[in-house]
């Protein structure tokens, strides 16, 4: 090459050229940022060749152009612009890869022209053009473009410049390529870490949340150690409720504000979701903070939910969490069930042989409730309990639980839910247990209680028992009654008295009941009817579905029967003695022997 001097001025302009080629190729490799070199490189390749602008093109996925970088007066629609595969100067250059150039780009007819290309370049006002290809280890990645609104050839030197400025841009940009490639993965990296720890913190936490709840199994605990458990992990509020939606523990942090009556409708959907789907629901307030809801199950049994109120919703964790709390609650449960079921089964044991060995206790016996902490002399009062839309076991796990509390004994005996307890003396007894069991139970219940006299727990446990019948054949229900109430049908209730029980309805009616007998007639019914309705012959018509005239025919034959006129007289004995023959048959009807409700 010539050295630059007076008399070669054209060496001169070589050396300048090739002296800022090299600076700018060293400007290049400093940068980083992909774009910065896309930049740089259109701008330095503009001074460098001093055409009217010039632009780079990239490849794209389908094998286009698209202009990433550009120098000059260029329109907006010029930089948007996609060349297909193939076509312009551009594509034959791809092809090649090798510099390429037109005098008149709109008369190359040795190109394949895109038609929206060409429309551009006429709003453009390009005319020549020189391409040079962007070679990356033998791959072309792009175009170099140097670009004049006017006709012109461009010289040898000029091509061999902008090629080799190319060169060094590839260069460039590979680096570029590379060094974007490397950030991008060390941020994948970075975040791939930052995922990595947060993952290890919760299960850090899922961990010790795990400790934590295992450990109230280990030791023994109960639901209110989960519930404190719970919020020493998670944080807010933890309510336990059992099947019924009873609270059954509770614990806080005092980070949420109580506002039952508010969370109340929100926290019933929750819990409708969580027993329908078996998994946790959580859902926001409206006034601010979130809720979860676990359901506590034991297969198919629902024993109960657990419910978590904090300011933040929650994440899966804690949901993970919640579930696992409720599974651990269902152990509890279980378990505490079935010391129960073994408890109440001791004791309803324990209550039956009371009730069949005689009034006297043995000395197994009262070993064996002083071992419950029963006073087995303290025993003065026995009550039945009857729910109509509940099984026995529901009722009988009822009154076990009211005999824990006050030292009683309680247990099924003879098909109905019975309870043993101590006085204290006081004449509340059925007021009181019948308030607790429709409160617990939540349905109508009657109970009916009667003092332990000389006879012993067997003997009023017969009167208890058929007071009940006798109460509910008298249409007496969800109530509480002391067997002194049913005075009245004593004769009834006591079984000691059921001779004079036969002899008095034999005396008053039994003629009748032995026609009924023989003919499968129902005077006895008919005259029940008469009486229950005030001796009204319309209304008793209506009731018994007969016709006026039939009931008439059936008074009529009663009286002929009785041999007396009844109606004419005090018919007060023949009332009492149609009254206790149907009660008494309510009462056959009614033993437990029959009793085929689900236990």
């Amino acid at each position: 090459m010539a050295v630059d001097s007076p008399r070669d001025p054209g060496g001169s302009a070589r050396q300048r050229e090739l002296t800022s080629l090299y600076a700018t190729a060293r400007s290049l490799t400093a940068l980083g940022d992909l774009d910065d070199v896309l930049r740089s490189i259109v701008r330095h390749a503009h001074d460098l060749i001093g055409t009217d602008f010039t632009y780079l093109s990239l490849v794209g996925a389908n094998g286009g152009l698209a202009i990433r970088a550009s120098e000059g007066t260029i329109s907006a629609a010029f930089r948007a612009a996609r060349i297909p595969p193939g076509t312009g100067l551009g594509g034959r250059v791809l092809q090649t890869r090798a510099a390429h150039h037109v005098s008149r780009y709109a008369h190359a007819s040795d190109l394949e022209h895109d038609p929206g290309f060409d429309d551009l370049v006429g709003q453009e006002g390009l005319i020549a053009l020189l391409g040079v290809p962007l070679l990356v280890r033998g791959e072309a990645i792009g175009v170099l473009f140097a670009a004049d609104r006017s006709e012109r050839e461009f010289r040898t030197d000029e091509i061999a410049l902008l090629s080799a400025f190319a060169d060094h841009a590839a260069v460039a940009l590979d680096n570029a390529r590379l060094y974007d490639e490397s950030r991008t993965s060390l941020e994948r990296l970075r975040s791939a870490y930052r995922t990595i720890e947060d993952q290890v913190a919760e299960m850090e936490r899922a961990q010790s949340a795990h400790e934590a709840l295992t450990g109230v199994v280990v030791t023994g605990g109960g639901p209110e150690d989960v519930a404190r458990r719970l919020v020493t992990q998670l944080g807010g509020a933890v309510t336990v409720l059992d099947r019924d939606g009873v609270e059954v523990a509770r614990a806080d942090d005092g980070s949420v504000e109580p506002d039952a009556g508010a969370a109340a409708p929100a926290l019933a959907l929750l819990r409708r979701e969580a027993t329908s789907t078996g998994r946790c629901a959580s859902g926001s307030q409206a006034g601010g903070g979130s809720h979860s809801v676990a359901p506590i199950r034991a297969g198919e049994r629902l024993l109960g939910t657990v419910a978590w109120t904090r300011a933040e919703p929650p994440g899966p964790v804690d949901d993970r969490t919640l579930e696992l709390a409720a599974h651990v609650l269902a152990l509890l449960i279980l378990n505490e069930d079935a010391v129960a079921d073994a408890e109440e089964r001791l004791s309803g044991e324990l209550l039956t042989e009371l009730m069949t060995s005689g009034p006297t206790p043995s000395t197994t016996h009262r070993a064996r409730a002083r071992s419950r902490g029963v006073d087995l002399d303290a025993l003065d009062v026995l009550v039945i309990a009857e729910a109509a839309d509940l099984r026995r076991s529901d009722v009988a796990r009822r009154l076990h639980t009211i005999a824990r509390d006050q030292s009683g004994l309680a247990g099924e005996h003879a098909g109905h839910p019975t309870l043993l307890l101590p006085s204290d003396g006081s004449d509340d007894v059925p007021s009181m247990l019948h308030q607790r069991l429709r409160r617990d139970l939540g349905q109508p219940v009657t109970v009916v209680a009667e003092s332990v006299g000389p006879g012993g727990w067997t003997r009023a446990f017969t009167r208890a028992s058929r007071s009940l019948v006798v109460a509910a054949a008298l249409g007496r229900s969800d109530t509480a009654l002391r067997v002194a109430d049913l005075a009245l049908y004593g004769i009834l209730v006591d079984p000691d008295r059921s001779a004079e029980l036969d002899e008095f309805v034999t005396a008053a009616i039994g003629p009748l009941v032995t026609y009924d007998a023989r003919r499968s007639t129902e005077l006895v019914r008919t005259l029940a009817a008469y009486f229950e309705h005030g001796e009204n012959l319309s209304r008793t018509a209506r009731a018994l579905h007969v016709h006026p005239n039939t009931l008439v025919k059936r008074l009529d034959r009663a009286a002929a029967v009785l041999d007396e006129d009844w109606r004419s007289g005090d018919d007060l004995q023949l009332r009492m003695a149609v009254r206790l023959h149907l009660l008494r048959q309510s009462l056959g009807r009614s033993a437990p022997a029959g009793d085929d409700r689900p236990s």
